[in-house]
Formats: C-alpha cells, structure tokens, sequence
C-alpha cells in the first residue's frame, strides 16, 4: 500500500543516495553498473537526489497454527520504477510471527518510508478460519473453515481446510485444501531477479495433516506435520509463512527491503 507514486514519470531522472545505516548488503557488481542495496535487518538509506529506483519491500511472514493452518507470506512488493524523494527514509524489515501463549500470529509489516507491506496472516487454530494479511493464513482443523484473505492485494488467500488444515497462501498462488489425510500446501512464491539472479521469496505455510503435512511454499514456506511432530518455520529474508500442525505452531519467516540505484 504505496503511499507515494510507485510509478516512473517522464523526464524524471534516476534516484542517488548519499548514505545508510544498519548495515544493508552493498552490491555493485551482480547488475553493474547499477548498485543493490540489500536490508536483511532495519536502518535507513538517504537519497540525495530524489527520481528513480528499483524496489522490493518483502513483510514478515504469518506463523503456522497449532491445530490447523499455515501461515500466511508476508506481503509482497515489487515496482521495477519507483519514485523516491530526497531525504532520509526509513527502512523497516518486518520479523516474522512469534507464538504467545500457543498461538500463532500475523507477521510484521516492513517498509521503505512510506512503501508498506504488510506481515502475513496466521493460520487458523482449532475451529477457526485463518487470519488476513499480505497473504492469508490457512483455515484451522475441525470443521469447514475459510482460509484468512489478502488484506491490500499483496498475496494470495490462504487454503479452506475441510477437517486438518488449509494451507497459507503464498505471493504467487493461493494455499491449498487439505484432504485425503495430506495437509494444504501452502501457495508457492514469486521468483524475482533484482539482486542479479533469480530468488524465490513469499512462500506459504504448509497446513497440519492427519497423515502428511502440506508442503511449505516455494520461496521460504515452512512445511505443515502431523501430531506432536513440530513443524517447520518460515525462512528467514522471505517472508515465509510457517507450517502448521496439531501441537505446535511456528513461526513466520522476517522479511527483507531491495532497492536498487542507477
């Protein structure tokens, strides 16, 4: 949910910076002679003459619930040209959900300034359908329940469960329904090129199963399991969301802020 123009203007030109904090990776050679600043953690980038840039801004993914769903892929935005104004803008990595009290939460949102995308959903516990977020977290166990929807179009809906648990939906396709004793799968990812080769990121949770876990997305989604076993969370930088199972939830994987200049 930009809250500035995401969109190149003719005859503007192309965004420098003067500066940053916390530590971002610096890359000046993958997509030479352009520059890939890369936040796995939050700081700030100063641009010193507004115009241009390539961005990514990756939210913290949902955390998979105990008796039911996967979590949900933090939110996914991507603008091969946006526009950033002069000045010192802050950049804020989302973590991913952590579990209180045995239950699973949404994840963090990250931004750059006021570029937002929001943590995804968590996945529904017993009885309960999953939570809204950049994607959705998957529907809980015991019963019908709906999976959690994108709340700003930067994801996919997360899986309806028909008894275990839905699988989260992914920034690349919707998580999916569990059946036959097989948990959702959460929806896979979206593979991008802005750091120079291609990454997969955003994937949802795998749902818990009464045989089988669903598979955790492609992009970061942790795997769902079955009875006590504990699930798998999501990866750190993709915004994963987390596999559920019936004893443990899990959590989401932190999220991460590209932008690229020149």
């Amino acid at each position: 949910m930009p809250l500035f123009s995401p969109v190149s203007l003719g005859g503007i030109g192309l965004a420098t910076v003067t500066g940053t904090t916390g530590s971002p990776n610096i890359n000046t050679s993958a997509r030479a002679p352009k520059t890939v600043y890369r936040f796995n953690g939050s700081g700030t980038i100063t641009i010193g003459t507004a115009g241009t840039a390539e961005i990514l801004v990756l939210g913290g993914g949902g955390g998979g619930a105990g008796s039911g769903g996967g979590g949900g892929a933090g939110g996914y935005y991507y603008a091969a040209s946006a526009l950033l104004p002069a000045g010192t803008l802050t950049v804020t990595v989302g973590g991913g959900a952590g579990v209180s009290n045995g239950r699973a939460n949404n994840g963090f949102a990250s931004a750059l300034g006021n570029i937002i995308a929001v943590g995804g959903g968590a996945g529904g516990g017993n009885n309960f359908p999953g939570f809204n977020g950049g994607s959705g977290g998957g529907g809980g166990m015991n019963g019908s329940n709906a999976g959690g929807s994108t709340t700003v179009s930067q994801g996919n809906s997360g899986g309806t469960s028909t008894f275990y648990g839905g699988g989260g939906g992914g920034a690349g396709a919707a998580g999916g329904t569990d059946g036959g004793g097989t948990g959702g799968a959460g929806g896979n990812g979206t593979a991008n090129s802005i750091t120079g080769s291609s990454v997969t990121r955003g994937g949802g949770g795998g749902g818990q199963g009464s045989s089988t876990g669903g598979a955790g997305g492609s992009g970061g989604g942790g795997a769902g399991e079955v009875g006590a076993n504990v699930p798998g969370n999501g990866t750190a930088n993709t915004g994963g969301g987390g596999g559920g199972s019936s004893n443990f939830s899990s959590q989401g994987g932190s999220g991460q802020v590209i932008i690229v200049i020149g």
